[in-house]
């Protein structure tokens, strides 16, 4: 018995050892753990972007940075449209079958309202940013050319809805963000509420 009171010392001993180890672990662990999580530049890197679209006059192309990227606003013309229905038979993908866009922007102006085009302004080849090029530069762009994005880097083109040209090396349609449109105001990065 004479033991008694050293393995209860003992036991005091470890278990004291064991609790302040422990706090020094969850001590430790918790700035390790805090910063895994993302910064408010972070957040607000991804977070939505709110345009107005005041003064965006019809073939005028305002850009936005959303995430990091070039986005890009254009309000089309009745000239514009047009030419979009014309380039059906050129593009790879006139339908929107690979998913480049919300569901509510597969139609064939690949967007809500067809009067303004939402396009992420980076091409789907090697990530360049192609260029806006109008109806008028046939002379360079070839006699089938309706008005469109023209990627110098590479060559690819693509018309008006960002729909890609057949032939271009860039193998997709560019991408249209998530978006929502209501009174004269664009947010980026959120879903619409029209389907």
């Amino acid at each position: 018995m004479e033991n008694a009171p050293v393995n209860l010392r003992r036991r005091r001993l470890v278990a004291a050892t064991c609790a302040v180890g422990g706090c020094a672990c969850a001590g430790a662990a918790f700035p390790f753990l805090a910063s895994l999580a993302p910064s408010e530049r972070a957040k607000a890197a991804g977070a939505p972007v709110s345009v107005r679209l005041a003064g965006l006059q019809p073939g005028e192309l305002r850009v936005v940075e959303w995430r990091g990227k070039p986005v890009w606003l254009l309000r089309r013309t009745e000239a514009m449209l047009a030419g979009i229905r014309r380039d059906d038979p050129i593009v790879s993908d006139p339908r929107s079958n690979v998913p480049q866009q919300p569901s509510y922007a597969k139609n064939e102006y690949r967007s809500i309202d067809p009067s303004l085009a939402v396009l992420v302004g980076v091409c789907t080849h090697l990530g360049c940013s192609p260029q806006l090029m109008p109806a008028s530069a046939k002379a360079q762009m070839g006699e089938a050319w309706n008005g469109g994005f023209y990627c110098p880097c590479h060559g690819s083109r693509f018309d008006l809805a960002g729909r890609v040209i057949r032939g271009s090396p860039a193998p997709k349609n560019l991408v249209v963000p998530p978006y929502k449109l209501a009174a004269e105001v664009v947010v980026v990065g959120e879903g619409s509420s029209k389907a």
